[in-house]
């Protein structure tokens, strides 16, 4: 048997990694600024997290969701208490697509109706109607199409009230910063609008915080930038550091019933101990305001460099825009400079998503090693 060959990959292997460095099979050291699409949110191998792993692996490692597991009432608390979202109950699952997902089906659960507004270069996911919300046709099979999904512009006010005067939507669904899409985010007056119509027409705002969550835009929540509440929050990528665990925070006005979601290893005892070692060490180490601060620093760098166009983002999710696709220029900076970047839908942004501990010297070095390939 052979892979299914759906990933195009690079020449490197990978074989261990400490903090932004990884280190392939033959010894050559990588710098990590992309973390894995954003995966990486306290550094590759932190001791604290591989420490809670291996404490919890000698102890249990997973029981389905049929029996009392108090550290996820544990986690729920430190996550409220963290993100202060006190006001939101949680519920687990294993990835971001699982997340979206059963955000999505909650939506249609509680309005009754099916029409989702998404929003145009967005990205949810790949499973159902994650995939119907995202703004791909490559990827979005006739299966998938079956879902009532409307695309919009950001900032459209005018499409946005039409569509949702409607009466048929039950959900509005965005990140507060596009990942794949490219580090593109509305207004604070936009957001503060889709908040007020979901309001006034009882449509479910969904948060699609799965990249943006967990400090990475100088926030614990991207939303929170904008002062609205959403009625659901979906989490994952940073929120496990490598560990498959994703998460929907649901407002406590919406209300649970049995049967009315379900996993078999979403918030299993290893997830719940991955999740508790990203939140202790980003409190103790102080990495949400370190994402903000990187973000002034690494604007300063970029300043100096006439081919960046435009930096893109917050926080430590931030976007360099050229004036030409930067595809060559990301296998030159990891065959030349040895250092890990990310593409986007947007062929002109480069993406840079390092590790939230990243450091004013790490950001030195990779400015040099992109000026020397530019």
């Amino acid at each position: 048997m052979e892979l299914f060959d759906v990933y195009p990959l690079y020449e490197v292997t990978p074989v261990s990694a400490k903090g932004i460095v990884v280190t392939d099979d033959k010894g050559q050291d990588y710098l990590d600024f992309y973390g894995g699409h954003a995966v990486i949110s306290i550094g590759h191998s932190h001791p604290h997290y591989v420490n809670r792993l291996k404490d919890q692996l000698d102890k249990i490692g997973f029981y389905s969701n049929s029996i009392q597991n108090p550290l996820q009432v544990e986690l729920a608390r430190k996550l409220g208490e963290q993100s202060d979202c006190e006001q939101y109950n949680l519920f687990m699952c294993s990835s971001g697509a699982e997340a979206n997902e059963n955000a999505l089906k909650m939506a249609s659960f509680e309005t009754g109706k099916a029409r989702v507004i998404a929003f145009n270069n967005s990205f949810h996911g790949r499973t159902s109607a994650a995939v119907a919300a995202t703004d791909n046709p490559k990827i979005n099979a006739p299966i998938n199409q079956q879902q009532k999904v409307t695309f919009l512009p950001f900032n459209d006010t005018e499409a946005l009230t039409r569509e949702i005067e409607k009466g048929d939507v039950c959900t509005v669904i965005l990140e507060a910063v596009q990942g794949v899409g490219g580090l593109d985010e509305p207004s604070t007056e936009f957001y503060s609008t889709i908040e007020t119509l979901c309001k006034k027409h009882k449509v479910i705002l969904i948060a699609d915080e799965v990249q943006s969550g967990f400090g990475r835009t100088g926030k614990f929540f991207g939303f929170q930038h904008h002062g609205i509440t959403p009625d659901i929050i979906t989490i994952a990528k940073g929120m496990g550091n490598g560990f498959p665990v994703g998460g929907v925070l649901i407002h406590e006005d919406i209300k649970a019933s049995y049967g009315l979601l379900g996993t078999t290893f979403g918030g299993n005892h290893l997830a719940c101990a991955a999740s508790m070692a990203v939140l202790e060490v980003l409190e103790k180490e102080g990495l949400i305001e370190n994402a903000k601060h990187m973000e002034g620093y690494f604007r300063s760098l970029a300043a100096a460099i006439p081919q960046i166009k435009r930096v893109k983002g917050r926080g430590l999710m931030l976007g360099l825009e050229f004036d030409f696709e930067v595809a060559d220029l990301r296998k030159r900076l990891i065959h030349n400079q040895h250092l890990f970047t990310g593409g986007a839908k947007n062929k002109y942004v480069l993406r840079i998503l390092p590790a939230l501990n990243i450091t004013k010297k790490d950001l030195d070095v990779f400015f040099e090693a992109l000026k020397a390939e530019l």
